[in-house]
């Protein structure tokens, strides 16, 4: 968050417009850009500091007042950020925040006629809905909306840095990120040594307290979570995904404490639900694919858009994949996790609309609008397009 708002700052001094000649003499056309208003930012509970960071931030620099609603399993964390805010002495009104349900809070929020854009984060099916009741205002809309992200393995990967780079992008957070690591595309020379690997050092991992510096992987966020897990877990095991490990709710002593689920993998198809729905939990699906082309289609098979990750050591599949890979991010020989602020972040497909992006120069566009200034210090009327006494210096030509 403060990484972020330290960028933001910055570009306050950045808002480049455009300054082009004049088909008029004694004429200057320009462009600049202007607030939109006031907005409002609808965020999840998975990053409940950084993503109210990230469009706030952006947000104020563009000035634009803001109401920020929390989702409601984290309503403490914005109401510290708030806090902060406030202690920085923005002016009164300038930083609002708001708590309570979607439907009611965050609908009244899209509905509100005096809120000019909206800047959503979360799930598919809610960000339509909050697409769609903003489209009846015709406001601006940013939405980023999770993921389904691929890592791709080529038969040449190093692949101690490929599981280094699995384990954190799938259960780092327990997969609690729309940019986690959701399905791993393995070609099939290194599939089964992949596979054997990838077994072991999941089986591996410590779960417990995420506070504790020995533990690898804490646990999901909420009962709520924790039951949409476990049923795609079931849903895994009953159309016939091979289980490889891991897979159950784990009980006893301080797991009790919270919402614990085992590091899971399963080998699947490239059609089942486990490769195609966004799970947001300790969950890998492993698909093995018979070369290049056929990982990348499986990897462009789904709805999302938004991160993808390729392990090689041969530039040509490295740069074709840049290109080829339907994603707004695409790693090389690093898990599909961990974006930095100056840099756009956003998808494509039903990640969300490709012309807004959170973070990076183009956080703005969210904010802010095209304004063209037209200058005349003719002293006299002129007329674009048909006005001919602009010719021979301003002289009408003679008859």
């Amino acid at each position: 968050m403060i990484d972020f708002y330290e960028y933001a700052a910055g570009e306050g001094r950045r808002m480049f417009g455009e300054t082009v000649p004049s088909e008029l003499p004694n004429k200057m056309c320009l462009t600049v850009r202007m607030p939109v208003g006031p907005v409002g930012l609808i965020t999840p509970w998975n990053f409940p500091m950084a993503i109210p960071g990230w469009k706030s931030g952006a947000a104020l620099i563009a000035g634009c007042p803001f109401v920020l609603k929390p989702s409601s399993l984290t309503p403490l964390c914005a109401a510290k950020f708030v806090e902060v805010l406030d202690e920085a002495g923005f002016p009164q009104g300038v930083v609002n925040m708001l708590t309570g349900s979607g439907s009611v809070v965050g609908d009244g929020l899209v509905a509100h006629p005096d809120i000019r854009a909206i800047s959503f984060t979360g799930g598919v099916d809610t960000g339509k809905h909050v697409y769609e009741s903003a489209a009846k205002k015709m406001i601006k809309v940013g939405l980023e909306l999770g993921g389904k992200n691929p890592i791709i393995a080529m038969d040449d990967a190093n692949v101690d840095l490929l599981m280094d780079g699995v384990m954190f992008g799938a259960f780092g957070t327990a997969g609690q990120r729309c940019t986690a690591a959701s399905r791993l595309i393995v070609h099939q020379k290194v599939y089964d040594e992949v596979v054997d690997e990838l077994v072991e050092r999941a089986e591996k991992l410590r779960v417990g307290n995420p506070i504790d510096e020995k533990t690898d992987m804490g646990p999901v966020a909420s009962s709520d979570q924790e039951k949409k897990v476990l049923g795609y877990i079931d849903i895994g095991k009953k159309e016939g995904d091979q289980l490889l490990t891991g897979g159950k709710k784990l009980t006893g002593g301080a797991y009790d404490r919270g919402f614990f689920i085992s590091p899971t993998v399963f080998a699947v198809d490239r059609k089942r639900r486990l490769a195609q729905e966004e799970i947001f939990g300790p969950v890998l699906s492993v698909l093995k694919a018979k070369d290049y082309d056929d990982a990348v289609a499986i990897a462009n098979s789904v709805k999302y858009g938004l991160s993808s990750s390729i392990y090689t050591n041969d530039l040509r599949w490295a740069f074709r994949a840049m290109h080829e890979l339907e994603a707004g991010i695409t790693y090389i020989n690093a898990p599909t996790i961990g974006a930095e602020v100056q840099l756009p972040f956003g998808g494509t497909k039903e990640t969300g609309p490709t012309d807004t992006r959170e973070a990076g120069t183009t956080a703005l566009e969210e904010f802010t609008y095209w304004k063209t200034v037209y200058v005349d210090y003719s002293g006299r009327l002129q007329k674009a397009q048909i006005d001919t006494e602009k010719l021979a210096g301003g002289r009408r030509p003679a008859e």
